[in-house]
């Protein structure tokens, strides 16, 4: 289970800095019923990953069966070494200043602040559908999980260890506002503005340090 983790600490990292969903979750949090708003929206995106888990984690394991170790490790491979182009692209995207085509357009702010509960859960959902990023993260995550040759339990708690740390960086600060209201609106600002404010920087950082990684371990695997 530890080495499974380790090989998840890099696709988590880079699903939960995205920055989008972080603003998307402190700017429902600022509204009325903002912790609701806020859960139901991290709900709906956990919820589209346990489904993906579920759905592929079935076709992962059924390849395994049918090609052995060999094909098991070609998966897990190639998915790193997609992640990691991935991962460097969209470095040089933003370092380039170029549209990030996960980012929420200017509108959805003002969608955003009518939402109810119910749909806020459902952007949350069609966001996870949508974003092809989370979608390399999550497939990798889940190739990864089925190289490690966990039982069934292990495999279980290993996704879902890996479905609510992805989501951290959004949970946080739901937790926060749930636990201390009165002083989270103002902390709450401030991690908002200096997120806006050093986004870039800590995106590009992140990606190209991570992008690297899994591109190595991503050809390592192949040739080796």
């Amino acid at each position: 289970m530890g080495a499974v983790i380790v090989y998840l600490l890099p696709l988590i990292v880079g699903a939960a800095l995205l920055p989008a969903w972080i603003i998307l979750a402190l700017f429902l949090l600022r509204g009325e019923g903002g912790v609701r708003k806020a859960l139901a929206f991290a709900a709906g995106a956990m919820t589209v990953r346990l489904v993906q888990g579920v759905l592929f984690g079935y076709v992962f394991g059924a390849a395994a069966d049918a090609y052995g170790e060999s094909g098991s490790n070609l998966i897990t491979s190639t998915l790193l070494l997609v992640v990691g182009i991935v991962m460097l692209i969209s470095a040089i995207t933003k370092w380039r200043q170029e549209e990030d085509p996960d980012a929420p357009p200017p509108k959805w702010m003002a969608i955003l602040s009518g939402l109810s509960d119910l749909q806020a859960f459902g952007i949350g959902a069609l966001l996870m559908v949508l974003s092809i990023k989370q979608w390399v993260f999550t497939l990798s995550a889940i190739a990864v999980i089925e190289q490690g040759e966990l039982s069934h339990a292990g495999n279980v708690l290993a996704y879902l260890f890996f479905v609510v740390a992805a989501q951290s960086l959004v949970l946080a600060p739901i937790i926060v506002s749930a636990v201390a209201p009165t002083h989270a609106a103002r902390m709450l600002d401030a991690m908002q503005g200096w997120l806006e404010r050093n986004s870039r920087v800590i995106v590009i950082a992140v990606l190209s340090i991570f992008g690297a990684w899994l591109l190595w371990k991503g050809i390592n695997g192949l040739i080796g």
